[in-house]
This record gives structure tokens, sequence and C-alpha cells, in this order.
């Protein structure tokens, strides 16, 4: 497995938590604005080009930051306060601001526009006639699949079956991953595709869509708290670029392929069983901090445990204690304080632990954490403290307590899909 930690991607950047954004114009639009990109983003010039042709349209002048949003260069992750101060001293708005129904950040101050593109994640395998071996599984019965660390394709990964996985820290370098032969197959945000095909005109994938909770997004102008009034500008101006084609035109050698755009209602239905709108509002209710913290757990509400049926190793309560503090201390900055999703995905919910049918598998998890967790410092813990954070992310997720302790091999040897149940 390769793992390069240089710079997060555009889809780590899943930002959750309050954003305290200080802007120039509080209740009225202003003449002019500064404009940031996400960091490392393969859209960026599109992100750009829309910017200056939707603040044109809305008459207002626009600044562009020299550089995107960012944490001064950090690896691990932009958390709510780093996003705020970066906010305050570089621009006012952001364009190419991800969102989606998993990562939606509308329980944040910040303030959005529409989408200007919509888009998502897709699985990429190289078109070439000559590599009869890119899909071929090795002897153990596993293809390996790039991904991008801090990112929504590492949970739409490590949905795959019999996989193993390369970590890159780019989407430029996930891509990579297939062209130079270390994976046969990336799950990948298809702009980044685009971007990679631009930079090198004689490579050839084959690209679907990937079907995950998680491969639904749009790209839209962010900004901070009293910029009703601008957002509403932009929203105008995006509806008249809409109308004329010209967003069209600009946003057309980004958009989705349309053999792979349109996924079937009853496909969509059957990935997103239940809305994972964690951060606007769940229609199930989703667990606060109160709920799933071991001092605090109610009597009443939140999650309950799995059937017995499901036959998940045990864990005692002791090791969720102790796996609540190992996540604040190493997790909680890029999955978010409440597990809700930060600069990483959610770790909690039914996009993540759905009521049944998951993809996801308690050995398949821990195996991936353990090897690829924290994205700073991948392996830093010992197995036993893997295994205890594991029983955390499994009673957060409704599991109960039982007498004996997880061991890091029962975690691992576990085929038991991670399917959560909510008490009524």
């Amino acid at each position: 497995m390769n793992i390069r930690l240089t710079q997060i991607a555009l889809a780590s950047a899943l930002v959750a938590g309050a954003a305290q954004v200080a802007v120039h114009a509080a209740a009225q639009t202003p003449s002019s604005v500064r404009v940031c990109t996400m960091p490392g983003s393969p859209s960026a010039e599109l992100d750009k080009s829309v910017a200056r042709a939707v603040l044109s349209t809305a008459g207002i002048a626009a600044t562009f930051a020299s550089r995107g949003i960012d944490d001064n260069g950090g690896d691990d992750g932009i958390s709510a306060r780093e996003l705020s101060k970066s906010l305050q001293r570089d621009c006012d708005v952001i364009a190419g601001f991800p969102r989606s129904s998993v990562a939606d950040g509308s329980d944040s101050q910040l303030l959005f526009s529409q989408g200007y593109l919509h888009s998502g994640y897709v699985s990429v395998t190289l078109r070439d006639t000559h590599a009869a071996n890119t899909n071929v599984a090795a002897p153990d019965g596993k293809i390996t699949i790039a991904a991008t660390w801090s990112s929504p394709s590492q949970l739409i990964a490590v949905e795959q079956k019999n996989a193993r996985f390369d970590l890159e820290t780019t989407s430029r370098l996930t891509v990579d991953a297939v062209a130079k032969g270390r994976a046969q197959r990336a799950i990948v945000w298809y702009p980044a595709v685009v971007a990679y095909r631009r930079a090198h005109p004689q490579q050839h994938f084959d690209v679907a869509l990937a079907e995950s909770p998680y491969a639904d997004w749009n790209l839209v102008f962010a900004s901070g708290p009293g910029t009703q009034q601008l957002q509403k500008r932009i929203d105008g101006a995006l509806a008249r670029l809409r109308s004329d084609g010209r967003l069209a035109a600009l946003t057309r050698n980004w958009a989705l392929p349309a053999t792979i755009a349109t996924v079937s209602a009853t496909t969509r239905a059957s990935l997103v069983r239940s809305p994972a709108r964690y951060l606007d509002g769940p229609t199930q209710p989703s667990p606060r901090a109160n709920v799933w913290r071991v001092s605090g757990m109610p009597a009443a509400g939140g999650f309950i445990k799995v059937a017995a049926t499901t036959e998940a190793p045990s864990f005692d309560h002791d090791q969720v204690a102790h796996g609540e503090h190992l996540y604040a201390d190493s997790c909680a900055k890029c999955h978010g304080e409440k597990l809700e999703g930060n600069t990483a995905p959610s770790l909690i919910g039914p996009a993540f632990a759905p009521a049944a049918n998951s993809h996801l598998t308690i050995g398949g998890i821990y195996q991936y954490m353990s090897t690829n967790m924290p994205a700073d410092h991948p392996g830093k813990m010992s197995d036993e403290e893997y295994a205890d954070l594991m029983a955390f992310l499994l009673y957060t997720n409704g599991y109960d307590t039982g007498n004996a302790k997880l061991t890091a091999q029962a975690a691992q040897s576990s085929t038991t899909p991670l399917n959560a149940g909510l008490r009524h």
C-alpha cells in the first residue's frame, strides 16, 4: 500500500462545524469581493471561470486570492477553526465548495448558493486493449483500488468487496495510480479525471458512476454569516447564466458524461435508504454529544443494541471510554468532535452504519483504520488502542457493551456488516 502524506485533496473539504466567519458585508451586497478556491482542487480553473462570470453578471468586482483555503500547509486536514481563520484572512467567498446530502454543512454558519456543477465520485479503469490484467485479481482474489485519503473515496473504496487499497494523498495521484499500474481501479471525484486527461491527453480511461451515498456532489459558492444579499445576487446571476446557456458552456467539459450522469430513482433509493443529512437535521434522529458520550448515555433515545444475530464481536465499557479519548486526540480534528464529519467523512449515521444491508464489515473497517489512520501518522497506535477505538465506533453506532474485551484479532476477522438500529 502506498501512503503519501503531502496535502489534502478537494474532496477532503467536508466542512461540518460551525465556521465563525467574519465578512466585510453584513447586510448589504459589497461592490467587490475576495474569492478563494478549495485546496488542491482539480476544478480550480473551472471554479475561477464560473466565479468571474457570476460576479460580473451580478455587478460585483472580484479579486482572487493567490492561494486557496488552507491551513498553512499542514497535511492533517482543515478544522472549522482553521477554515474560519483562512476565510477571515484571505477571502469573502469560496468558489468550488463541495456540498452533498452526506456532508451538507447546513449546520454551520456558512451560507451557500445554488449548485453550478453537479458531479460525483466515479470508478476509473484504464482503457487499454493491451493491458489485459487491468481488472484481473491477484491470486488471493483481490484487486487493488486507489483512493484519496481524508475524502469520501476512502469509504466508497472500503465498500468494495475483495479489494486491497492504494492510499494516495491527492486526487491527481489517485488517477495516476491507475495510469501507472499501481492499481487496477480508482475511486475519485470526476473533475480529477477531467484535469488528469487535460494534462495527459494521450491517456484514456473507462469511467462509471460509483454506487454509493458518498458519490453525489455539487459545487457551490460559500460565504460567511450576514451575506444573504450577496448569495441572493449570486443565485440571480447563476439563474441568468443558466437560462442563456453560458453556465452550460462553462461547465460542459467538466460535467459527468451523459452515459453515466443519470442514476435511476430505484438505484438512488437503494443507495440512500435514509436521507443522510447529518448536518441539516436528518429525518431520523442523529446522535448528539450527550447521546454517545460514555459518561452521559441516556436511558432512552439514540441508538440501540444491534440484534444478536449480527454476531458482532464483544467489547466492554472500559474500552469504549478509552476509545473515546483516543478518538478525541487523534481522529476528531478530521472526522468531527461528534463523528459528524469535518475534513473527513462522518463515522456515524445511516450512510456509515445503515440499518441493514451494509457493504462495510466490522473487520474491513478495522483493517482499513488500523493500516491507514490517523492520516497524519498511519499505524501509530498499538493493536490494543485500535481495538479500543473500534469499540468506541461500534458503541456510537448502536452496538451495546458486553463482558468480554474486543481483541485486535477478533475485530480484524469479523465479517459482520456494520448495521446500526435506532431506538424507538
